[in-house]
């Protein structure tokens, strides 16, 4: 795009506003979009007359360049703060946004807009956010060499910037971002591991912020990848019904365990609030002491009858799809539900519909048992290179399964 066709914040402020016989009015202060009504379009000038601010309207103006904007319209009213707009300079020059692309929190350092031409009439849209040298040299030889000067010595910098599209503002007040129109969709469509990076380069209130907006399955596969010590301030910095709608979207032995770092007071009215099925997976997890298999396992797996055949597992497996994506072995009960077998998920794609499931089953069936300690629980995985490790109780019932991904994260915090 050429150079003609763009305009900086930094040129913008402090350019001149003539009235319709061309005599000087006052200069840009500031500039407004207002989303709710258009998302890119500049659609307020504040302009600085004195002591007074006036507010020009987008189509108030007739023609706008490097040597001043003119108007066709001199009918001007004082401004008034809009909790409707986004101000520029006030709401995001110098700020901190997510760069949704690049998957980072990056610093405002200018804002490039594209000159359009509306109904005849100059006008501005937002084209990208500078996060680069080249922004930096345009404010600091602001007011000290003409424009045009500054842009032959920027063209010498390779540019670094965001496109508009790709930048979300942070803003902590839920009314305000409803206002803003702010839209949570780049961060809903983010790998998890990514906005949990994002987030951990935050401050605890736009932490916070991020958590309240996006909707609660994104929420809960962010938080499981946030570093653990930030994990439990996130959640108690939450309104209890959102925080409890999150959790139910987690892992039982994942909510399980957040819940045990939290006060107990906090993890109660947590649990109170969730629905009831998830909330009596993730008590009976809390009775265990985290260091065992029974702290370490999951509530979520798939059990058959030891006379199920592919087919009945094939059934089974399409009314559990959520799982689907870390699920790796089917379990065989029988009628008093002890564990009698595990099939690797991938033998049932090479088998007829009608085999029964206990002819796929291993010929060893390696488990361990709920109140077995972590270090044995890590040591049958290295030995046995195992996926997962189905867990029973005193009476050989299975009771829940452990998985490569809670070893490696046993592994970790140690």
């Amino acid at each position: 795009m050429a150079d003609d066709n763009l305009l900086y914040l930094t040129e913008l402020l402090g350019l001149r506003v003539h009235d319709l016989k061309g005599r000087r009015i006052g200069v840009v202060r500031d500039a407004a979009i207002v989303p709710l009504i258009d998302p890119i379009r500049v659609d307020r000038y504040l302009i600085g007359a004195g002591d007074t601010w006036l507010t020009v309207r987008h189509d108030q103006i007739r023609a706008i360049s490097l040597r001043g904007i003119y108007l066709n319209d001199e009918q001007l009213i004082p401004y008034h703060s809009d909790e409707y707009m986004l101000r520029m300079v006030r709401d995001l020059l110098d700020q901190q946004i997510i760069d949704a692309q690049g998957r980072k929190v990056v610093r405002v350092n200018d804002v490039t807009f594209e000159l359009v031409r509306d109904h005849g009439r100059d006008a501005l849209t937002v084209l990208e956010v500078d996060i680069g040298i080249r922004s930096i040299v345009r404010r600091l030889l602001r007011g000290v060499v003409p424009p045009m000067w500054i842009r032959r010595i920027q063209s010498r910098i390779a540019p670094r910037s965001i496109r508009w599209e790709f930048c979300n503002i942070l803003e902590p007040d839920p009314q305000r971002r409803l206002r803003l129109n702010i839209s949570t969709k780049l961060l809903e469509d983010m790998h998890p591991a990514d906005l949990a990076d994002i987030v951990e380069d935050l401050s605890p209130d736009d932490r916070e912020a991020i958590f309240e907006s996006i909707d609660s399955e994104t929420a809960a596969d962010a938080l499981t990848e946030v570093d653990p010590d930030i994990q439990a301030s996130i959640l108690e910095s939450l309104d209890t019904d959102k925080a409890a709608d999150i959790v139910e979207e987690m892992a039982p032995d994942e909510a399980a365990d957040l819940l045990a770092e939290l006060e107990e007071e906090t993890s109660q009215e947590i649990l109170e609030e969730m629905e009831i099925e998830p909330k009596a997976d993730v008590r009976e997890l809390l009775e265990f002491d985290e260091d065992t298999a029974g702290g370490m396992m999951n509530t979520e797996y798939v059990a058959l009858n030891s006379n199920a055949t592919v087919r009945d597992a094939t059934i089974a497996l399409r009314g559990n799809e959520e799982l689907l994506e870390t699920l790796n072995t089917l379990f065989l009960i029988d009628r008093e539900e002890r564990l009698v077998g595990a099939v690797p998920l991938a033998r049932l794609f090479i088998t007829s519909e009608g085999t029964p499931l206990r002819e796929l089953a291993g010929d060893t069936l390696i488990k361990t048992h709920v109140d077995e300690k972590q270090e044995r629980v890590t040591e049958l995985f290295d030995k046995y290179n195992v996926l997962s490790l189905p867990v029973v109780d005193k009476e050989e019932k299975l009771v829940g399964v452990i998985t490569a991904d809670d070893v490696i994260s046993v592994l970790r915090s140690r």
